[in-house]
C-alpha cells in the first residue's frame, strides 16, 4: 500500500510539473499579408526571448477588434492608426483597447486594369472606394497630392462624401462604401476602365506589385501607420511589450525593407 501511494505520488508531482512546463502561447489576430508573413519571420527571435506566439489570420477588419475586445486573441496586427482611433470611439462598439506601438506603413495605392497613365485617366471616370471610412479622406487626398483634384479647407473626416471636393476638372465619379476592402481586387479585375484604390496587403495578396501596377501611390511619410493593439487591462503586459520592441528591431525591421521592396515600409517604432 505504501508503495502504491509513493507511486502515485511521483506520478503527480510529475503531472504538475509537466503542468507546469507548459509554456503560455500568445494569440494574435492578423491579416495574412504583410502581417502574418512578418510574425512568422518574429516567432524564431520571439521563442528566444520565451515568447511563444500563435498567429490567426483573418481576411474581414470587422473581426480583429471584435475578437480582441472579447478575449478570443490577446493582440492584433492589422490596422492603422485612423482605423483604430474609428473603432474605438465608436460608441456602438465601446471597444478599451490600446495602440502598443508602430510598425509599418502600407501605402495605398490607385490601380486601373485598362488606365495605364494619369495623362490617360478619361472624363468622367469612375474611382471605387472601399467602405473603411477612416480610409476615405486618405484617398481623397492622395488624388488632391497628384493634382487630380481640390479639397476643401474644413473637412468632417467622419462624414466624407464628393462634396468635400471644391475643384474635379475630370469630373471624376467617387464612388463611397460600395465594395469591402477584401473585395477591391475583384473589382480591379472586374472593372476594366475604372480607378480603384486598393491597401497594399490586399493588392500584394492580388498579385499585384504596387510600386510597379499603381497609376500613383502614397509616399512613407504616411500618418497611416500598421500597429499593434491589445486590451487596455494589457497596456503593462512585459509580453506583449517585449513583442512589440521586437517587431520594431533592425532584423525585422530590415526584413520588411528587403522582402516587400518599399510596398511596405518600417517605422521603426517613430509612430
Amino acid at each position: 500500500m505504501k508503495k502504491l501511494l509513493f507511486v502515485l505520488s511521483i506520478l503527480f508531482v510529475g503531472l504538475l510539473a509537466a503542468c507546469g512546463d507548459e509554456e503560455e502561447v500568445i494569440k494574435i489576430g492578423a491579416t495574412s499579408t504583410p502581417h502574418a508573413e512578418i510574425l512568422e519571420e518574429a516567432k524564431p527571435i520571439l521563442e528566444e526571448e520565451g515568447i511563444k506566439i500563435e498567429i490567426e489570420e483573418y481576411s474581414d477588419y470587422s473581426l480583429p477588434n471584435l475578437d480582441l475586445n472579447e478575449g478570443t486573441i490577446d493582440a492584433n496586427y492589422f490596422q492603422h492608426i485612423p482605423f483604430f482611433e474609428d473603432e474605438t470611439t465608436d460608441p456602438d462598439k465601446a471597444y478599451d483597447l490600446v495602440n502598443l506601438g508602430g510598425i509599418h506603413v502600407e501605402p495605398m495605392g490607385i490601380y486601373s486594369k485598362g488606365i495605364t497613365s494619369v495623362d490617360e485617366i478619361p472624363e468622367g471616370t469612375e474611382v471605387i472606394i472601399s467602405r473603411n471610412v477612416p480610409d476615405h479622406l486618405r484617398i481623397l487626398s492622395l488624388f488632391e497630392a497628384e493634382g487630380l483634384i481640390t479639397l476643401a479647407d474644413d473637412i468632417d473626416e467622419t462624414n466624407i462624401t464628393e462634396d468635400v471636393i471644391v475643384d474635379n476638372p475630370l469630373n471624376l465619379k467617387f464612388l463611397f462604401g460600395e465594395v469591402s476592402p477584401e473585395f477591391l481586387i475583384e473589382a480591379y479585375n472586374s472593372e476594366e476602365n475604372t480607378l480603384v484604390a486598393i491597401n497594399t496587403n490586399y493588392a500584394i495578396e492580388g498579385g499585384l506589385s504596387p510600386l510597379e501596377d499603381a497609376l500613383f501611390i502614397e509616399g512613407a511619410e504616411s500618418n497611416y501607420v500598421n500597429i499593434i493593439a491589445a486590451r487596455s487591462e494589457d497596456k503593462d503586459n512585459e509580453e506583449l511589450k517585449k513583442i512589440v520592441e521586437v517587431l520594431q528591431s533592425e532584423e525585422i525591421q530590415n526584413f520588411i525593407k528587403e522582402n516587400y521592396d518599399g510596398a511596405v515600409v518600417p517605422v521603426g517604432g517613430n509612430n
